[in-house]
């Protein structure tokens, strides 16, 4: 799963994997679990470049390790190498949900340090404006609104990961 800060990535992630009878990772909680740290304690001490290195090396750990649901931070996608390495071993499919959904979402919370700014709207938008060209690289595109439930959004994922001839498979008695 990949997409933007509140897209629903670990929501509809934990549903899908649950569906599936797949393991559900989340490469944000294996970063934190393995620093001993919270995001962004380990922005604000080590860096965003820090953080994505090491974003990249769990991510590619939980897709050689696990076949399962992947949730990815938002800016994982955002590296060539991780959108490749996605790809080769699984599917990426990302939720893409519009501007104000996303921060109707994201508002009220405060963990989110690319948003700890003195207009965080603007932020948001402004890293909108900039992901979305590379989320649109995505395997599949499934859309995310303010009205679908996360199991109508499961439904969603399911029926684009039916139309993968390579992942039918593991998809089939879902």
């Amino acid at each position: 799963m990949v997409g933007m800060m509140g897209a629903g990535k670990t929501a509809v992630g934990r549903a899908l994997a649950l569906r599936l009878g797949v393991p559900f990772l989340d490469s944000d909680h294996e970063i934190e679990e393995a620093a001993n740290m919270t995001i962004p304690e380990i922005f604000a001490r080590d860096g965003e470049a820090f953080f994505r290195q090491k974003e990249s090396q769990v991510i590619e750990r939980l897709l050689d390790e696990a076949r399962g649901v992947l949730s990815t931070g938002g800016g994982a996608f955002l590296s060539e190498a991780n959108r490749k390495m996605i790809s080769e071993k699984g599917v990426s499919v990302w939720l893409n949900a519009d501007l104000e959904v996303l921060w109707n979402r994201v508002r009220h919370r405060d963990h989110r340090p690319l948003l700890r700014t003195a207009d965080p709207h603007a932020t948001l938008k402004a890293l909108y404006e900039a992901r979305v060209p590379l989320y649109a690289k995505a395997d599949l595109v499934v859309h995310s609104d303010a009205q679908t439930s996360i199991e109508g959004m499961v439904d969603r994922v399911l029926e684009g990961l039916e139309t993968r001839p390579d992942v039918l498979e593991p998809v089939t008695g879902a």
